[in-house]
């Protein structure tokens, strides 16, 4: 059983899974993209109600940490000015994926997104990371133009909610 914990993005626990996720995506990089370029997050973009940054306890394997992700309110849509927030950083260790827990992680970053008054959610990711693409097509988010300048992007997906 995996359950979330709120965590600030500077807590020990938070930072060791911001290492291995940006670790991970380095390593897997497309070479002819360039150099993998991390952001670590501003721990006051992550702090409601501004956002907020979860990390993925899981319980079977005795605490052990598996995942993060988190949410952050953004500029307002430049069109219709709706209340935008970013989902950044939704990463599972190998030991908590082929369970589902992708979806369920993402569902609760965008539950706590609304209860923050977000009226649509967007993402950006890399073509590379096909489990990902199809995580967010499937959970109802659509292609739409970029919303900012991520040197490690090629796709960025929004849903209103």
């Amino acid at each position: 059983m995996l359950h979330y914990r709120e965590a600030a993005v500077t807590d020990a626990d938070a930072h060791a899974l911001l290492d291995a996720y940006f670790a991970e995506r380095a390593a897997g990089f497309p070479s002819e993209q360039g150099e993998y370029r991390p952001t670590w997050p501003d721990a006051a973009q992550f702090t409601p109600p501004a956002g907020v940054f979860l990390v993925v306890v899981d319980d079977e394997r005795g605490g052990e940490l598996v995942g993060c992700g988190g949410v952050r309110r953004i500029q307002r849509r430049p069109e219709t000015y709706e209340i935008r927030f970013e989902v950044k950083h939704l990463w599972l260790a190998p030991a908590g994926r082929g369970r589902g827990e992708g979806k369920r992680l993402l569902a609760e970053l965008e539950r706590r997104a609304i209860e923050f008054g977000a009226q649509e959610l967007v993402l950006d990711t890399n073509a590379s990371l096909e489990a990902a693409g199809g995580l967010y097509r499937s959970a109802g988010y659509v292609d739409i133009e970029p919303y900012n300048a991520n040197p490690n992007a090629t796709n960025w997906y929004g849903k209103r909610v």
